[in-house]
């Protein structure tokens, strides 16, 4: 059988990942490692998908090149070494392997959970130095400890399980997981002051974000119990290392082990000159086992795309050029937009998402539409790129159960989108509909009807239907310099509450939403956009 697909394998990797490709009769497999810019663009024309590592870099001129390329496929996590809008913009679909390396990092999270309990860095460069004195080393037991995991997803569920089995008490906090996931894990949610302030150990895995920075701080140190420690092998930006060196410095945190840093290497930190820190240099991936795994993953998503089409971990969007598609495409944009709404709606953990279509969408595909309201929610929670291809998958992990469900009956519009999330044991619902077939309209938000453009910056609230509510909203948003594009107040089945929806000219404060959520009647306050 000829070779249908052609893949060049830019960078190396492991044995098992080539023969992989190599016995698939339908893909022919090449090797042309160290490739500079220039030298690949000559070599891209010729093949079907590219699969790299991370020292070669597939720039706009390489993409603009690859006059045949589907699919660029990076074995690891990190992709800022592809150009990831000119690929999506060429049609080009973009893969990594998230979690292949899941259990390496978990395991020398647990490694430096023991380093730290037993001094063993420091107790072996004694013993090298010619000293023996164990009573210096003396260390503690992790039976009967606490351990607070920051950070539930496929790493920190590793981390819980293996600590568990330790007999350690797990805690953890992350406000996009359900509860019902973490027990599965024999962990406890709690909020973070409460995680930092019962724990010994508190082990970060959250991605990086403008939320996340600097996570651990001053003040979240000191709120922690004297003698705590800290390890962290997910993002250096994740922890304030001054502050931490203060506090290791002091003795208010006993020890801390890092393998990431907010710069590597950490030559100017003066976290090198304490002895109660151990420093691995970036480590979390470095296994036999792990590039194993994000070899082999590589080679068969790949395999999978180029004869099947299917791209579970795509991290950008294909191209989509079918009729079918295209009437979509009006129909994916409002839901998107519904799907932030709930998500702003929505401030803890979702535990279902159900999207409906009523009238005459449902002669669509509701798939792509109910995909992007779940991208539209979870690119309002989750950090990482969320697109139509991995929106489920991520939903899953997240421990979402997501349904959709289609009716003829339009509800007195042509054609009716509702989204429903049920949150903390409440449900929210949402809908909207098309005018003209393409100008997206909000028409319902629980049982209240509004109508509203679902675009720009809004304000929401939700209070008790009493006077001088929209007036001391008024005064706010004008002290903020704020103009008012339109305003809908409602009244729902419950004759004390009342909602208003407010088109805004800017995004409020935090000092502003603080300030609206302190007055008397207002029961919530989101400020959002769409």
């Amino acid at each position: 059988m000829t070779a249908v697909y052609s893949v060049l394998i830019a960078d190396p990797i492991h044995a098992s990942g080539r023969d992989i490709l190599e016995s698939d009769a339908r893909i022919r497999a090449d090797v042309e490692t160290g490739l500079d810019e220039k030298a690949l663009i000559a070599h891209i024309g010729a093949y079907d998908a590219l699969i790299v590592r991370s020292k070669t870099k597939v720039t706009k001129p390489v993409i603009e090149a690859a006059t045949r390329l589907r699919a660029v496929g990076r074995a690891g996590i990190g992709v800022d070494n592809i150009d990831i809008p000119s690929a999506t913009e060429r049609g080009i679909v973009v893969f990594n392997t998230p979690d292949a390396n899941a259990t390496t990092t978990a395991e020398l999270s647990i490694a430096h959970l023991m380093s730290l309990s037993r001094n063993l860095p420091q107790a072996d460069r004694a013993v090298r130095a010619g000293e023996w004195k164990p009573a210096r080393y003396s260390g503690v037991e992790l039976s009967g400890k606490t351990i607070g995991v920051v950070g539930f997803g496929t790493i920190g569920r590793l981390v819980a399980e293996r600590c568990a089995a330790l007999k350690m008490r797990v805690l953890t906090h992350d406000p996009f997981v359900a509860p019902e996931i973490v027990a599965e894990y024999s962990a406890e949610a709690v909020d973070l002051e409460t995680l930092l302030g019962q724990a010994d150990y508190v082990t970060l895995h959250c991605p990086l974000s403008e939320k996340t920075h600097h996570i651990i701080n001053a003040a979240r140190l000191a709120s922690m119990k004297p003698g705590a420690r800290i390890i962290n092998c997910a993002r250096g930006g994740l922890v304030d290392e001054a502050a931490l060196f203060d506090a290791l410095k002091s003795g208010h945190i006993a020890g801390s082990a890092l393998d990431v840093y907010e710069s590597e290497p950490p030559t100017d930190s003066p976290l090198v000159e304490l002895d109660n820190v151990v420093l691995t240099p970036h480590l979390g991936a470095s296994t036999e086992e792990a590039q194993q795994a994000v070899s082999l993953r590589i080679a068969e998503d790949m395999v999978k795309f180029l004869t099947t089409g299917a791209a579970e971990t795509a991290v950008n969007l294909p191209r989509v050029t079918s009729d079918q598609l295209t009437q979509t495409v009006p129909y994916q944009k409002l839901a998107y937009a519904l799907g932030r709404l709930v998500a702003s709606l929505c401030e803890g953990p979702i535990s279902r998402f159900d999207v409906r279509l009523f009238g005459r969408v449902t002669e669509l595909d509701s798939r792509p539409i109910t995909a992007e309201a779940l991208v539209g929610l979870l690119s309002q929670r989750m950090t990482g790129r969320v697109n139509r291809v991995n929106a489920g998958h991520l939903a899953k992990g997240q421990g979402i159960e997501v349904t959709e469900s289609k009716t003829e009956d339009a509800r007195d519009f042509i054609s009716l989108v509702e989204i429903s999330a049920e949150c903390c044991g409440q449900k929210t619902t949402v809908a909207g509909t098309l005018l003209g077939g393409s100008r997206a309209r909000l028409v319902r938000i629980d049982d209240y009807d509004v109508e509203a453009v679902p675009e720009g910056t809004f304000l929401f609230t939700r209070h008790r239907d009493q006077p001088g509510v929209v007036g001391a909203l008024g005064s706010i948003l004008g002290r903020e310099n704020i103009n008012i594009s339109r305003m809908q107040v409602g009244m729902g089945e419950d004759p004390d509450t009342a909602i208003a929806l407010v088109s805004i000219s800017a995004p409020l404060s935090a000092t502003a939403m603080e300030e609206i959520r302190s007055l008397p009647p207002i029961e919530q306050a989101v400020s959002f956009e769409l």
